[in-house]
C-alpha cells in the first residue's frame, strides 16, 4: 500500500492516545463561563499546497491562551517527516537536522495531548483542521470534538455584524496581514507555522477584548 493509499484508507484501530483524547470530553464547557476562563489553543500549519487530498503538513505551530495571557513557554512547534521529496519539503528540511524531524505518529500523539479539550482557534482554520484530520486518520482519529473558533469569522462578526456577507467586502480585507495591520500587531516571522500561530493568538486577544466591549462576555455568546 502506498503512502497516500494509507492516508486515505478508512480510519484504523484507535491508538491509545486517540482514546485518551476522546475521553477528555465528558463535560461540556458551561455556556455562562467568562471569556477570561476559557482555554484556547491557537494553531497553524504549513503545508506543501492547498489540497487536503494530495498535500501534507510540513510544520505545525501552536500556542495556548487563557485569562487573556499567552503561555509562550508552553508553545508547540514541530517539523514533520515527509513521505516524498518536494520543493517545499527540501526548502524546509535542508535547514534542519534529521533528528529535528518527527514521525507522523509522534506528532499525532503530542498534538492530541497538547490540544486536549481546549477551544481550537486559527485563521481560516477549516483548512488546518482538514489537513490535521488527514494526518491523524491512520491512528483511528475520525473528527475533532473541540469547539472551534475562526479569527476571520470572528473579526467579520465583530466589525460588520453577524449577518454580513464577507464575500461582498474588499479583497483581502480580513486576511491575517490586513487584520494584524488594523489592530497594530507587528508582522514578525510571517509565513511560518509558529509565527502565524503567534500572530493569530495576538489577534485573538484583541478580538476577545473587542467582543467583551460589545457585550459578548461568555462562552455561549462567543461560540454559536
Amino acid at each position: 500500500m502506498g503512502f497516500f493509499d494509507f492516508l486515505f484508507s478508512p480510519p484504523g484501530k484507535k491508538a491509545e492516545f486517540v482514546l485518551a483524547y476522546e475521553a477528555a470530553f465528558g463535560n461540556k464547557i458551561p455556556a455562562s463561563r467568562g471569556l477570561g476562563l476559557l482555554p484556547f489553543v491557537i494553531l497553524d500549519t504549513e503545508t506543501t499546497g492547498l489540497s487536503p487530498k494530495s498535500d501534507y503538513i510540513l510544520s505545525f505551530g501552536a500556542v495556548k491562551l487563557k485569562g487573556f495571557q499567552l503561555s509562550m513557554e508552553d508553545a508547540m512547534e514541530c517539523y514533520l517527516q515527509t513521505p516524498r521529496r518536494s520543493r517545499e519539503a527540501i526548502e524546509v528540511h535542508e535547514i534542519l537536522r534529521p533528528e529535528e524531524l518527527i514521525t507522523l505518529e509522534d506528532f499525532a500523539e503530542r498534538f492530541l495531548s497538547y490540544i486536549g479539550s481546549s477551544i481550537i482557534v486559527g485563521h481560516h482554520v477549516g483548512f488546518d483542521l482538514e489537513m490535521l484530520t488527514k494526518a491523524l486518520k491512520p491512528f483511528g482519529f475520525r473528527k475533532f470534538l473541540n469547539p472551534v473558533l475562526d479569527t476571520h469569522s470572528l473579526a467579520v462578526r465583530l466589525e460588520k455584524g453577524p449577518h454580513y456577507d464577507s464575500s461582498m467586502g474588499k479583497p483581502g480585507e480580513y486576511s491575517l496581514d490586513s487584520l494584524c495591520e488594523r489592530y497594530q500587531i507587528c508582522l514578525d516571522d510571517r509565513h511560518t507555522a509558529s509565527g502565524d500561530a503567534f500572530l493569530t493568538a495576538q489577534l485573538l486577544m484583541k478580538l476577545l477584548k473587542l467582543a467583551d466591549k460589545k457585550g459578548i462576555s461568555s462562552y455561549g455568546e462567543l461560540i454559536r
